[in-house]
Formats: C-alpha cells, sequence, structure tokens
C-alpha cells in the first residue's frame, strides 16, 4: 500500500521482525525500504546487536548514509560490552562519540560501566564517574548501583563506599553490590557488617545478596557463619539455594578444613553439582593431604570437565605429595592417552 517509505512504519516493522528472531527477514524488509533515515538505520543495527550479531552491527554502522546519532552508538556500544573481547571496542566507540560532540545518557554509561568490569579499568571508570555528574545522571540509582560493582571490582572500595553511601535511596542492587565488593576483597566483616546494616535498613536481601555474604565468609574462613546465613537464608527469607550457593557453601567448609561436611553438603545437593563445588573440595583435599575424597572429587571432575588439565595435575600432585609416585604417574599417562595437554603460562600488565 506504499506505507513502507514511511520511517516510522518501516521502523516498527524491523523492529516486529527482531521480536519475532526473524533477522533474515528483518534484513531483507530493510534494503527495500526506499528512503532510510537514521531511526532506520537504528532498528536494524540494535536488531543486530540483541541478536548477539556484533559484526554484522559494526557492518551497518559503517555503511551507513546517514550521520550516526546517540541512539546508534548506544545500540554499538552495547553489543560490543556484552561481547568477551568487545570491551575496548566499545570504549573506543565511546571517545569516537565524544569527538561528535554527541551526548552520552544513562544507556550508554551503563553499557560501558559493563565493558570496564571486564577489563577492570579504573581510570575509565572515573571517565564514566564524571562524565556522569558533568551530564547531570550521576544521581540516577541504577549508575550509582553500578558505579558501586565497578569500583568494587577494581578494588577501589573507599570509592565504591562513597557513591554508595552518597546514594539517597539505596535498593537490594546497591546493598548487594557493596557487600559484594567487600567480599571480592576479602573484607569479610565489612561485607557481613553492611549485611547486618541492610536488615537494619529493611531492605529484604535477594539470592545475589547471600551470595556476596557466602563469598565473605569463605575468603574469611568463618564457617560456621556460614552455615547460619545459608539457613537463614531459606528460613527467614524463604530463598532457595541455587548451585551457586551450595558451592560457596562447599568451598567454606573445604577451606576450614571440615571436608566430610563438605562431602555431605555435595551428596546432598538438590540441584545439580557443579564444578565449583568438586574443585572446592579436590584443591582442600591437597591442603590437607585427604587423598579418598580427592580422588572421589577427581573422578567426578573428569566426568564434568574430561578435558581440563587442572584436575589431572591437581590430583598427581596430592598423590606425589603422600609418596604415591607409582599413582602420580598414572594420571600423567591418562592425560597424555586422553590427549589434554596443559596450555603454557602467561601473564600481562594493563
Amino acid at each position: 500500500m506504499g506505507f513502507l517509505s514511511n520511517p516510522f512504519v518501516a521502523c516498527a516493522l524491523v523492529d516486529m521482525y527482531g521480536k519475532c528472531v526473524s533477522t533474515f527477514s528483518a534484513r531483507k524488509l530493510f534494503d527495500e525500504i526506499p528512503q532510510r533515515n537514521v531511526v532506520v538505520w537504528n532498528a536494524m543495527i540494535s536488531l543486530y546487536t540483541h541478536s548477539n550479531c556484533v559484526s554484522d552491527a559494526l557492518y551497518m554502522f559503517d555503511a551507513m548514509h546517514v550521520a550516526p546519532d546517540a541512539s546508534t552508538f548506544n545500540a554499538i556500544i552495547a553489543g560490543l560490552a556484552g561481547t568477551e573481547d568487545g570491551s575496548a571496542k566499545a570504549i573506543a566507540f565511546y571517545w569516537r562519540m565524544r569527538e561528535l560532540s554527541l551526548k552520552p545518557n544513562l544507556i550508554t554509561l551503563l553499557a560501558l560501566l559493563r565493558a570496564c568490569v571486564r577489563m577492570t579499568s579504573l581510570n575509565m571508570i572515573k571517565e564514566i564517574h564524571g562524565c556522569s555528574i558533568r551530564n547531570h545522571i550521576d544521581p540516577h540509582p541504577q549508575l550509582r548501583s553500578g558505579l558501586v560493582e565497578a569500583y568494587g571490582r577494581c578494588g577501589c572500595l573507599i570509592n565504591a563506599s562513597n557513591v554508595f553511601y552518597n546514594m539517597k535511596e539505596r535498593d537490594v542492587v546497591a546493598w548487594s553490590s557493596l557487600i559484594s565488593a567487600y567480599a571480592l576483597h576479602g573484607e569479610a566483616r565489612s561485607a557481613l557488617e553492611t549485611f547486618h546494616h541492610m536488615e537494619m535498613a529493611k531492605v529484604l536481601p535477594d539470592d545475589i545478596t547471600f551470595l556476596a555474604v557466602l563469598k565473605a565468609c569463605s575468603h574469611a574462613g568463618l564457617a560456621d557463619d556460614a552455615l547460619d546465613y545459608f539457613a537463614r537464608m531459606q528460613q527467614d527469607y524463604g530463598l532457595q539455594p541455587s548451585s551457586d550457593h551450595y558451592s560457596c557453601l562447599v568451598d567454606v567448609l573445604s577451606r576450614a578444613g571440615r571436608l566430610y561436611e563438605a562431602y555431605d553438603i555435595i551428596r546432598g545437593m538438590p540441584v545439580k553439582v557443579t564444578v565449583k563445588a568438586w574443585g572446592a573440595l579436590l584443591g582442600a583435599c591437597r591442603t590437607y593431604g585427604e587423598v579418598e575424597l580427592a580422588e572421589i572429587a577427581g573422578r567426578a571432575l573428569f566426568e564434568i570437565e574430561p578435558d581440563n588439565p587442572a584436575n589431572y595435575v591437581l590430583l598427581a600432585r596430592i598423590y606425589a605429595s603422600m609418596g604415591r609416585h607409582g599413582e602420580a604417574e598414572r594420571m600423567r599417562r591418562e592425560m597424555k592417552e586422553k590427549g589434554v595437554k596443559v596450555a603454557p603460562g602467561g601473564s600481562w600488565v594493563t
């Protein structure tokens, strides 16, 4: 009926095909649109990024016949920030955006924070923080929670706590972000005190909050505290533990030398036992010289991830430390027969 030349109709159709997960049909329609303005281009680029077709989105960006706007850059930056190796490119697009005098908004900065967390780039996090203040985006709670997490990941706990305590309203995400920051860097007491203050503030914790609390207990070796919080999670707040919660509990018990308690937790898990749980037990078995449990954990790990050389090497070292060199050599032969190779180590400075 001739409405395809209307950019709003065209954009809505592209969006409709995207929601129906039909990228091919959307692109076919896009190629048939006689006049494509920036809104139509943005719709197609956003569709590619949401479909994890970032290379296609970048191709579309380079092929644009109109000047990109802030929404175009937001789509590209968000798409790149969501990939394993796209963080540096996302930051590069931010600088291109600034060169064109386009103002970043909340969507831009939230996507950039994801990229910075992946790269643990403290200078860039400070740039985003400053940009948010200059553009009056700073008060937004979602951004502040993101800054707390980002600063925390980089070990800048003073900045993380400053951002947190300058928030007028602190939701469960903000509290969990600060607790996670303390837990990540071994500040267990600060993490648990923050959780106590959270309860006093009548903010209901969620499963992510308790995961951070259990990690804090794990890093500090607070096994009894971990068991208490694990019980409270279910009894006081009605939250069902996931495999990650169970893995943290196994880890803290293993670190404390309570290996058979940890093994009992694994055997009684109502959810699928993860690599993290068995790995924590195997690592502790080497520390405490527990060969029988090490063999059980090792065999379980061989079934879950047969190509991971770390499990074979660790079990071989446990045998060797106990003087059982024949079994250690058998593990090395088993690795060779299965074609499992140890990757050479490497390091770099950012």
